[in-house]
């Protein structure tokens, strides 16, 4: 018999900051959300937080956490979704996970909904949420890519440091008013908190996110690479990324460079493809100094697309400017937004 009082909702790393704002985004959504289930780790067990006009407490997650869950949304780490994700699929609940543990699986589908929601489709119990970066570049890309084709891409990232977690914000925070009291910077943190060396990262430019691979391409590069190719459903296409974490707290901005199938279209067209795209906004008048930037962007669901024009020696070339906050659209309200079209779809009962 199908429930008819709602769903019921987990949240894994619930006080974490994309956990905090899988909250935000459930209060907003549409979503019939019967009852919460914040959960984290057990130091954080016993704690409140607030949805819906309620109090509700965080428990530890377990596999046992999970028997009356219908949606599970995980931002808690790799290691954690490895261990608990499958055991929340295999008592029933729908998983939509936040991080790379399962985005390169064969049987996992890689989401962004207003690009590639019919994959839903697809799930066997766990569907990932793409890497930040890549969300906010394919959710622009893929109208132009529908239209004329799309053969190449070569992408350079202005990352937020809030990517490396609240940890890097007070860092940057920290480092930031000791360099401007004279003080020398105390990197700990940053780019990567597990690798050898760190770095100041205030008044700086870091070309290191994520460890390096044997290609020399990061981990954060090489994600982009495989999860551009996998949401689009196209190996083919040719992708190259510099990502490079700078000091900005919150939004992501990308440099992007494409290559489409048709020569001699004029980049208005491409502008118009965008205005109207879903979940995308042209912020684009040159003369009157509109563009994105990361300061406006924060605190908004959608992505934000200018600098739009093609490129004086490349027929079929054009450079354009994508920015998005990374917490928001690139990581909890996409995880809702899944959760959204579960429900539409038919994947989820209420």
């Amino acid at each position: 018999m199908l429930k008819t009082e709602g769903l019921n909702v987990a949240v894994v790393g619930v006080t974490g900051a994309v956990g905090t704002r899988m909250l935000e985004m459930l209060e907003s959504s549409p979503l019939p959300v019967k009852s919460l289930f914040p959960l984290a780790s057990a130091r954080s067990a016993g704690k409140k937080v607030v949805f819906g006009g309620k109090e509700w407490t965080i428990e530890e997650a377990k596999p046992e956490s999970f028997e009356k869950i219908d949606i599970a949304l995980f931002s808690a780490g790799g290691s954690v979704s490895k261990q608990l994700a499958p055991e929340a699929a295999k008592r029933g609940a729908i998983v939509v996970d936040n991080t790379s543990a399962f985005r390169m699986d064969k049987d996992v589908p890689l989401v962004v909904p207003e690009v590639n929601e019919k994959a839903l489709f697809q799930h066997h119990g766990i569907i990932a949420n793409p890497n930040c970066s890549t969300i906010q570049m394919v959710a622009a890309l893929e109208p132009i890519r529908q239209a004329y084709g799309l053969n190449r891409i070569i992408v350079s990232t202005y990352q937020a440091v809030s990517g490396a977690g609240a940890k890097a914000i007070a860092e940057l925070e920290n480092q930031s008013r000791d360099v401007l009291n004279g003080k020398e910077a105390q990197p700990a943190i940053m780019p990567v908190k597990g690798d050898k060396r760190h770095f100041q990262m205030a008044f700086n430019a870091i070309p290191q996110i994520d460890l390096f691979q044997p290609n020399d391409y990061t981990f954060e590069e090489m994600k982009m690479i495989n999860e551009t190719k996998k949401i689009m459903g196209d190996q083919e296409i040719k992708v190259s990324a510099t990502c490079v974490r700078v000091p900005v707290s919150i939004s992501h901005g990308e440099s992007v460079y494409i290559e489409i199938n048709k020569s001699d279209v004029p980049a208005s067209d491409l502008k118009s493809l965008l205005a109207d795209a879903p979940g995308v906004i042209l912020e684009d008048d040159p003369e009157h100094q509109v563009y994105p930037m990361p300061a406006n962007a924060a605190g908004k669901k959608e992505v934000f697309v200018g600098r739009i024009r093609r490129d004086p020696d490349v027929a079929n070339g054009f450079h354009m400017w994508i920015v998005s906050d990374n917490l928001l659209k690139g990581a909890a309200w996409n995880s809702v937004q899944i959760a959204e079209s579960l429900l539409k779809l038919g994947l989820v009962k209420v």
